[in-house]
């Protein structure tokens, strides 16, 4: 091997990559329990404080919570024709509760353990390859950013996601090819997007790897693909083509569903912000050579995903950051790894105090029930509030109907004006609608109707029996009283000409 300062710079991360785990190896990671060890008890402690949020369930939890309660075959059919990139982690959840009476805790805890794996993880990631002390406290930094926090404590899939890819980053330094290409698989079928944090392995072996790769006719893009391609190992490459086969399924069907991302606009000032900031820690990223493989695995993770999936969202809006949670993992790597790198007692003094504020700042507001939005139970008693016994409900869109499934006896004395069968009856998310023109008529027949909207200035459904509960709400009623509850509208209508 060359021994220039170059290659001794990348060499470490190739290594890891490039040839199988030595005796002395196996040693080394038998020991790293004691690094991953403190991490994932802390994130255990942190995820586990204020879990049930007084029992409030914000809209997608919900939707957790309701399939997760139907049988397999009720699932099974759901998935054909909704929300099918959800669809493992659903039967997941089924399972627990089975096991477990169906519950808020049962249905946040594997988000929990499954945060306590990342850390866990990104502290054995980090002493690999930065040293013991860089490993703890990358794994320690974990669980203290905020959003970890939040998606550890949410019964959505996000956390798993983020618990396989840390693993699968794991198993790309130990070169095991064969479970690192099941491994992603699993974390690609939990979310489809965890595609991107294979593809950002993929940067990291090429740059680590780049060295051996054939010279190619700078004119010739095709042949530079190919060299490029060359300096991949051969490992990596059957386990991506894996990984891409066994997601195409899902995600050939999930194509047929896109319209359940419809609600995605453009992205908002935070998440651009998010998005910039990521790319300016990329780009200020340590260039000290003793981080240097750090940062050659850090940043691609970090960064290319989120990058990806802004730059696609100016075509066709996706970006939402839960989508891309795993870049957490590249932030406390080099987080940890830097600090490791200038540690001072002053310092540490500074990283002690900083954690003190963060978890006395962002801790409790976190966990409370309006730390989500669009929380169900207080939707449903903003619509209880304004109706009567007898009055029509109205969601627009269909999906605000989400708000009926695990606090519904609220709203039963109400008639839904546009519901023709109801989720779990119709093997559907939100229920079946009737046709436009059944859907006038009833709305037409009735004096009062409460309607649950979207917030103003959201992208408005485009299909038929969307644009005619718009229509005649305008046309034919007047809105009489309106509350906004967690950015979901609740207004009371009452019809021209009605008493």
């Amino acid at each position: 091997m060359l021994d220039t300062p170059a290659r001794r710079r990348v060499a470490p991360v190739a290594a890891s990559v490039a040839a199988p785990s030595s005796g002395p190896a196996r040693a080394r990671t038998s020991g790293a329990w004691w690094v991953a060890l403190p991490p994932a008890l802390l994130m255990l402690a942190l995820g586990l404080w204020g879990l049930e949020r007084d029992g409030a369930l914000w809209q997608d939890e919900a939707v957790s919570y309701d399939m997760a309660t139907r049988t397999v075959p009720e699932i099974w059919r759901t998935l054909g024709t909704a929300d099918a990139v959800h669809g493992l982690y659903y039967l997941l959840i089924h399972a627990v509760f089975e096991i477990w009476e169906p519950g808020v805790v049962p249905l946040r805890l594997p988000s929990v353990l499954a945060m306590c794996a990342t850390a866990a993880g990104v502290a054995v990631i980090g002493r690999r390859l930065a040293g013991p002390r860089a490993g703890l406290l990358a794994g320690l930094l974990l669980p203290l950013l905020p959003i970890v926090q939040r998606y550890a404590q949410e019964g959505r899939s996000y956390a798993l996601v983020t618990a396989f890819a840390t693993w699968g980053t794991w198993l790309l330094l130990r070169r095991r090819w064969t479970a690192y290409a099941i491994v992603m698989l699993i974390a690609c079928l939990l979310h489809e997007f965890a595609v991107l944090v294979v593809a950002a392995h993929g940067v990291t072996l090429w740059r680590t790897r780049r060295t051996r790769t054939l010279r190619a006719d700078p004119d010739d893009p095709g042949e530079r693909l190919l060299a490029v391609a060359r300096a991949l190992p051969y490992g990596w490459r059957i386990a991506a083509c894996a990984v891409a086969a066994g997601l195409a399924p899902l995600a050939a069907l999930s194509v047929t569903q896109s319209q359940q991302v419809d609600w995605i606009g453009f992205p908002s000032l935070p998440a651009f912000l998010m998005v910039v900031m990521i790319g300016v820690l990329a780009w200020l990223a340590p260039r000290d050579p003793a981080l240097a493989d750090v940062r050659e695995l850090a940043v691609p993770v970090m960064a290319l995903p989120t990058a990806v999936l802004a730059v696609v969202s100016v075509f066709d809006p996706l970006f939402v950051d839960r989508y891309v949670l795993a870049y957490a993992i590249g932030a406390a790597l080099l987080l940890g790894a830097a600090l490791d790198r200038h540690w001072t007692r002053a310092l540490a003094a500074g990283v002690a105090a900083a954690t003190v504020l963060t978890l006395v700042v962002n801790g409790p507001p976190l966990r409370t029930p309006e730390s989500r939005k669009s929380d169900i139970r207080e939707v449903a008693s903003a619509v209880a509030a304004l109706a009567k016994p007898g009055d029509g409900l109205l969601f627009t869109p269909n999906r605000r109907r989400v708000f009926t499934l695990a606090h519904p006896s609220e709203l039963h004395t109400l008639k839904d004006v546009s519901l023709a069968a109801r989720p779990r009856a119709s093997d559907t998310l939100f229920g079946t609608e009737l046709p436009p023109a059944e859907i006038r008529a009833a709305m037409l027949r009735t004096d009062r109707i409460v309607a649950v909207q979207d917030p103003r200035g959201e992208p408005v459904d485009p299909f038929p029996e969307e644009r005619v509960k718009r229509e005649v709400l305008a046309e034919s009623f007047r809105l009489v009283e309106e509350r906004v509850v967690d950015g979901v509208r609740v207004g009371l209508y009452v019809r021209e000409g009605a008493r």
